[in-house]
């Protein structure tokens, strides 16, 4: 069921998907328990399509469950546990909630930091994601610092014409 609905989403056909993450998330959660990872992995999935459906309470709530399931089975520093939070601030800020999403990703952000160290991709990503958050609060000058910061270490670790140094610097010209 989940490779059809993966097939589903790469076609945008949302609705279909959702039919069958709901039916495969029922049977792993009968099978394999509420907390069992590939159940919260099903469970991210759905919120993911959700979003997509711009649906974002219902995968607010899921995406909230995830988290905190992540956090009490994997730990806090778990990469899967830091992915779920970063989904969450990213549908805290469709939902229009820059501060809840401003407080999750700094404690993303220093978890990233911690974890996977000040260069990594990862790490990043989650200085560009605040960044974007501080614009969106009015906090131009908090923004356009760690957009510096993000695009002066992506130029020295994936180099100028990277993907995502690219899209740092886009993201800083729109500040």
């Amino acid at each position: 069921m989940g490779n059809l609905a993966a097939t589903y989403l790469s076609l945008g056909r949302y609705n279909e998907a959702e039919q069958l993450q709901v039916k495969e998330l029922n049977a792993r959660k009968q099978v394999l328990a509420e907390e069992h990872p590939d159940t919260l992995n099903s469970m991210g999935n759905l919120a993911s399509t959700y979003s997509n459906l711009g649906r974002y309470n219902e995968a607010e709530q899921l995406e909230v469950e995830v988290l905190n399931a992540r956090k009490r089975v994997l730990g806090e520093g778990h990469p899967a546990t830091l992915k779920s939070m970063s989904n969450l601030a990213s549908t805290y800020c469709d939902l229009g909630q820059y501060d809840k999403a401003e407080h999750l990703q700094v404690e993303l952000l220093n978890a990233r930091k911690l974890v996977l160290g000040d260069e990594h991709l990862d790490t990043l990503l989650s200085m560009n994601d605040l960044a974007s958050t501080y614009s969106r609060l009015g906090r131009r000058d908090a923004a356009k610092e760690l957009s510096h910061k993000a695009i002066s270490i992506a130029e020295r670790t994936l180099g100028d014409q990277h993907p995502h140094t690219q899209a740092f610097h886009r993201m800083l010209k729109a500040m």
